[in-house]
């Protein structure tokens, strides 16, 4: 039998196990085992159990403000915190600053400003005279609004594609970071030749770059095809400047991979 560096175990002629280097420690360890000895295994483990504990903990937190007695379990949007010494409320508004307005969103300033950055500065910047309850939230759904708002609690979030796309517009909006990757991890997910027209549109809008890449690779590998696609004469019609950047990124990946052949 071969060991992993080639050798045969039993060694001919020698009595003692070879030894392998730990790639945690560098120190020297009897094969067969892992790829750490066992000193290093053992802390290993015990960094997943503490990081799994610190995951409870941080998930039990999150969870301090939901009370079952005010959740409405029939209600679209989800929002299972509850609605105890909601302080503020946010109202999504559609079709522009002056369009129809939503069903009130309750919520709880302390949790809003915690998580993001931008309704921090509101909260900060608000005179104690002119304080208002409420918060318009331009160009939102309700029910985008209220997973935002949910996620913003419970860090969980529901996905397809249009949610996705819609929850990471707010995300960025108000800068919640976590919830834009979360975001933009599953629309890369969802990535087919056909959409990656209108998903680079999307990403490019928003400055999604994970996304903007995975769907820039597609249409470099799917040029012909996508070139009969409607999306596509939409956004030569609607947007020649992004379908420039476009064929320039794709000439300046062609050119890298040469330069590395």
């Amino acid at each position: 039998m071969q060991t992993p560096e080639g050798g045969l175990w039993p060694p001919i002629g020698l009595g003692r196990m070879p030894m392998l280097r730990c790639i945690s420690c560098q120190g020297n360890f009897p094969w067969p085992h892992s790829s750490s000895c066992q000193k290093c295994h053992e802390k290993t483990l015990e960094e997943y159990k503490q990081e799994i504990e610190d995951l409870k903990a941080e998930n039990s937190f999150l969870r301090l403000w939901i009370q079952t007695e005010d959740i409405d379990h029939n209600d679209a949007g989800g929002c299972f915190y509850g609605l105890g010494f909601t302080d503020v409320v946010l109202v999504a508004v559609e079709g522009g600053p002056k369009g129809s307005q939503s069903k009130p969103v309750p919520a709880h300033r302390a949790i809003l400003a915690s998580r993001s950055p931008v309704f921090k500065a509101i909260f900060e910047n608000e005179k104690e005279q002119s304080r208002s309850s409420t918060i318009k939230i331009i160009e939102a759904s309700y029910d985008a609004l209220r997973v935002f708002v949910n996620y913003l609690y419970s860090a969980e979030a529901c996905l397809d594609e249009q949610m996705a796309c819609d929850l990471l517009v707010l995300a960025e909006k108000f800068q919640v970071k976590h919830l834009k990757a979360y975001c933009e991890k599953f629309l890369v997910s969802q990535l087919k030749w056909e959409n990656s027209i209108i998903n680079y549109a999307f990403a490019h809008q928003h400055n999604a770059k994970l996304l903007l890449e995975a769907a820039l690779s597609l249409i470099m590998d799917n040029m012909d095809k996508i070139k009969t696609r409607q999306e596509y004469s939409e956004l030569i019609e609607k947007k020649p400047r992004l379908v420039v950047e476009m064929y320039e990124a794709c000439h300046a990946k062609h050119a890298n991979l040469n330069s590395v052949l």
